[in-house]
């Protein structure tokens, strides 16, 4: 077998020629070297080495405190199955979904490097040299297009996100770009027993709760459609997506957010009623071009049917935007 210049050649044969267990393992017991990766409000998750496929993967569980509640498990089988059911390119690959006693439900998936879109918008926004000279705009719009080909893809199989933001685009250390998180996604044809996003469902109670306005946010209600925010239960179908793609894009063209308030009452009402200015006006300094103003524009309109009507469409007009000035 050859080897890497890195030496990882030697590290890859060692997972590959020793003899399986002499009992086969099952579940969770065929895990090992757990290292944590992130955790949520709600999960966990993990990296771990899998002794019988001799490769290194990722574990996603519930936290213990959320471990026996019946709608996070739901939202987490949710999550597991859509994602193992969408085989594309920028999504991620599913595995294997189990039940332990101890951890209670699982998936594991491919285990992938990078880090999330958020975290290289952000040091764009520092202007860190070698950030800004790996991920020009031209970049930052072809992360966007690539998780919405992905999106493209969900919403041709029935599936609609509904949580589309830098933090769930996650860019690999070798150029793929991967769309994440599909815990509160929308399957046509099936009961939307999805948790709410709390969000929505303490916005009449705790109408005065700050957004973070350093290092930290809340993400999710900054990239909500109006009618996600709408209380009477709008129709959600796959223009929100798109609605959401457009924050993302004008986010990354002017690195500053389109409807962020003083407090989540003020974003809530900014997405319904703000048309904010373009992001060529908001940035100047950026050379954003007119054209990418017009797709951004027209991804956030209030109505439904004044958007682009599906993802591919959006994706097309992207692919026309010329940066060769930018």
């Amino acid at each position: 077998m050859s080897r890497t210049p890195d030496g990882q050649g030697a590290i890859f044969q060692s997972a590959t020629d020793y003899d399986l267990p002499d009992r086969m393992l099952r579940g969770m017991e065929k895990y090992i070297n757990f290292r944590e990766i992130s955790r949520g409000g709600t999960a966990i998750l993990r990296s771990c080495f899998d002794l019988i496929t001799g490769r290194t993967v990722a574990m996603k569980t519930l936290l213990p405190e959320h471990a026996r509640d019946p709608q996070e498990q739901r939202r987490l089988l949710r999550e597991a199955r859509v994602t193992a059911q969408l085989q594309h390119p920028n999504t991620v690959p599913v595995y294997e979904i189990g039940r332990d006693l101890q951890y209670g439900l699982y998936f594991t998936m491919k285990r992938i490097s990078g880090e999330n879109f958020f975290e290289i918008l952000k040091r764009v926004a520092r202007e860190d040299a070698e950030t800004t000279r790996d991920f020009p705009l031209a970049r930052r719009v072809e992360i966007l297009t690539d998780a919405a080909q992905a999106l493209a893809y969900a919403h041709a199989r029935g599936v609609i996100h509904r949580d589309l933001k830098p933090e769930n685009i996650w860019v690999g250390n070798f150029g793929e770009v991967i769309l994440l998180d599909w815990g509160v996604a929308k399957v046509w044809g099936q009961p939307d027993d999805a948790p709410q996003h709390p969000a929505i469902a303490h916005r009449d109670n705790d109408r005065l709760q700050e957004l973070t306005m350093a290092g930290q946010r809340p993400g999710t209600p900054l990239y909500m459609s109006p009618e996600q925010v709408n209380v009477n239960r709008a129709q959600v179908d796959e223009r929100t997506d798109v609605f959401s793609a457009g924050v993302v894009l004008y986010e990354l063209a002017a690195l500053r957010e389109p409807f962020r308030g003083r407090v989540l009452q003020e974003t809530f009402e900014n997405i319904i009623d703000l048309t904010p200015p373009p992001p060529s006006e908001r940035s100047p300094e950026r050379g954003i071009p007119k054209t990418l103003d017009g797709v951004v524009m027209r991804a956030i309109e209030k109505k439904p049917a004044d958007r682009f009507q599906t993802m591919r469409e959006m994706i097309e007009a992207l692919r026309a935007v010329d940066y060769s000035r930018c």
